[in-house]
């Protein structure tokens, strides 16, 4: 759709040359000579952006922003003035207006002002879109349970979010901890305002500090421009400080002072910058051991910990593996374009059985990988993963109760089998990194490759291919 653009200025060669140039760009323009007409066709048709003289008689350019700002919030506003005289366009700029534009007109400057504006225009009705999905996603209907442990954290979430209250959201990985801090913020009144995530475990510890609080231009190599922290990014919304336990202690500090005293200053700055911001923390560390090795600070702990929301894991509420099991399935059949129609009663047992050490995440990751390699139209217990039949009751059998008997056993193949399962177990504690479980099982990633390839575990990821130890 063509992007829709009103013109208004006194000088009819002002409104000619604009009207020709625009034209020519592909916009749709329509063009006014005053302020009282610009009103008229504002009422009558929706435009995208308005370009208008500063002085005009009757309405001036600076009334027309007003009108626009209290009557047609979303439309853009760039202001024309004579060159010399901009300190009026700067003031229009901080009444509301996006930008201005001198005469004489310099056709390219006035080409990319305008692709901006319009540009800038498209971004923000895209966030609006994408804000109003999140607020979608993030419904507590989509919260999937009904247990009394599940229910109990719900009428937590409601209750908490209503308030501008720090919170702490303690539990196992993968019970949800992310999707229960963006529950508190897009149903409550800062729903609107930015919800920003820092993953505390994920920044080094050399780069924490910029990303949190921002810096200034030349305040240390490779710092080009001047940037802003997650803080000031979030301010007036929420941010999320997830894995907090795994900040350092010396941000820990600036933390605490920025919670305190709602004041923030860029690395390399001498000046403090007032913020207003929510804090949702969460961790799957007890802190409060932490504090008592003095990992953690005693005071930070409890300015986060206001109110405190535990995520319960999977094993405590079984009885929400199935609801949990078929939203799942109806997720993944839309996402891969499949249609399988359920879950059998057999598969179903094993599910609930398994004590899932990951949670929600690995149920859904066990969905996941079975509707994508499920070729009939239910999901049966041979299409599961091994891993899953393993903590069924399936344990893996001791030395001494294996019998040798008069035919003897393959030895090979029953240490291999054993073998496979150990591989299985590992791969999924460390989610799938196979780096990450050779650790676990005291073997260097070299010796895990070659145990992958044997027994068909597949190779390593990308991010693994190229290391030795």
């Amino acid at each position: 759709m063509k992007a829709r653009i009103l013109v208004v200025d006194d000088e009819e060669s002002i409104r000619e040359f604009l009207d020709i140039m625009l034209k020519k760009e592909g916009y749709e323009v329509s063009c006014v000579e005053d302020g009282e007409r610009a009103i008229d066709a504002l009422k009558k048709k929706n435009f995208h952006l308005v370009i208008s003289d500063l002085q005009m008689p009757k309405v001036t350019g600076i009334e027309l922003l007003d009108f626009c700002r209290q009557n047609y919030p979303g439309v853009l506003f760039m202001m024309i003035t004579a060159f010399g005289t901009t300190e009026s366009a700067v003031d229009a700029m901080k009444k509301g207006a996006y930008d201005y534009i001198t005469k004489p007109f310099k056709i390219d400057e006035v080409r990319i002002n305008i692709a901006n504006a319009l540009r800038t225009l498209t971004l923000e009705s895209e966030n609006r879109v994408l804000r109003k999905e999140l607020q979608k996603e993030y419904t507590f209907q989509s919260l999937v349970g009904d247990s009394e442990a599940i229910h109990k954290t719900f009428d937590l979430i409601r209750r908490v979010s209503q308030s501008p209250t720090n919170v702490l959201i303690t539990g196992e990985s993968g019970t949800g901890k992310e999707m229960v801090a963006k529950a508190i913020h897009f149903n409550g009144p800062l729903k609107d305002r930015p919800f920003v995530t820092v993953n505390c475990g994920a920044i080094p510890e050399n780069l924490m500090e910029s990303e949190m609080f921002g810096h200034k231009k030349g305040s240390f190599t490779g710092a080009i421009n001047d940037k802003e922290g997650m803080f000031e990014v979030a301010d007036g919304g929420t941010l999320f400080l997830d894995e907090v336990g795994e900040l350092p202690l010396s941000i820990q500090v600036k933390l605490l002072r920025a919670i305190q005293e709602r004041i923030i200053r860029r690395v390399g700055a001498i000046d403090d910058i007032k913020i207003e911001v929510r804090i949702i923390a969460a961790t799957n560390r007890e802190l409060e051991k932490m504090i008592s090795t003095a990992a953690f600070r005693e005071d930070l702990y409890y300015r986060l910990n206001v109110i405190n929301i535990r995520t319960p894991a999977l094993r405590e509420r079984r009885e929400d593996i199935p609801l949990l099991a078929n939203h799942f399935l109806q997720k993944y059949n839309q996402k891969m374009n499949k249609a399988i129609g359920g879950i059998s009663q057999d598969a179903m047992e094993i599910l609930k059985k398994y004590n899932y050490p990951g949670n929600v995440r690995e149920l859904e990751n066990v969905i996941e990988r079975t509707v994508a390699l499920e070729p009939g139209s239910t999901i049966l217990p041979e299409s599961l993963p091994p891993f899953v039949m393993t903590p069924t009751g399936r344990r893996l059998a001791s030395s001494q109760e294996i019998e040798v008997g008069d035919d003897g056993l393959d030895l090979e193949r029953v240490i291999g089998q054993i073998e496979k399962e150990l591989l299985i177990k590992a791969i999924h504690r460390a989610n799938g990194v196979k780096k990450q479980a050779a650790k676990l099982l005291g073997i260097t990633f070299r010796s895990m490759r070659y145990r992958c390839d044997k027994y068909g575990l597949g190779g390593p990821g990308d991010d693994e291919l190229d290391s030795d130890d």
